[in-house]
């Protein structure tokens, strides 16, 4: 499986950048996950409506073609990690790339947000963008772990 992962915003501490990196090498040769960053538009006398809009840009040309869209968005879906790991398997038996996209401090623009794309919480609180990005690539280890009957997850 190829996972891309869409994130906005380029100012990332070195303990979250080690994190990523600590999952992402963990991964098996046949699941292949890789992380965009993109710079976050300056807010100076822009619009949110017009920050959505240039960074919508340079999010849709990073996403690859025919990908699976899954944003991450505080009104999104309120999954478990075990219905992570059924998605997971289900879009690996479609055999498409899959995408994560992860909005700026401003969020994204309304067309990268339900109902138009699946649409995902991590939490019910607000967290860092930073800590998102470990986040997320914790649990689709985790849910690797769990198609794959590897010990890192334990009910």
């Amino acid at each position: 499986m190829n996972i891309t992962v869409v994130a906005v915003g380029q100012r990332v501490p070195l303990w979250a950048q080690q994190a990523w990196d600590d999952y992402a090498k963990r991964f098996p040769g046949d699941f292949r996950i890789q992380l965009k960053t993109l710079k976050t538009e300056p807010r100076a006398s822009r619009t949110v409506e017009q920050i959505w809009a240039l960074e919508a840009e340079r999010i849709e040309a990073a996403i690859p073609k025919d990908s699976i869209r899954v944003s991450l968005d505080e009104q999104g879906a309120r999954w478990s990690t075990q219905t992570l790991a059924q998605h997971i398997q289900e879009w690996q038996l479609e055999s498409r790339h899959l995408t994560w996209i992860i909005g700026g401090p401003d969020g994204l623009a309304p067309h990268l947000r339900p109902p138009n794309v699946t649409s995902v919480r991590l939490s019910d609180l607000t967290l860092p963008h930073q800590m998102v990005r470990v986040m997320l690539i914790e649990q689709l280890y985790r849910a690797w772990s769990i198609l794959n009957h590897h010990p890192y997850h334990r009910e």
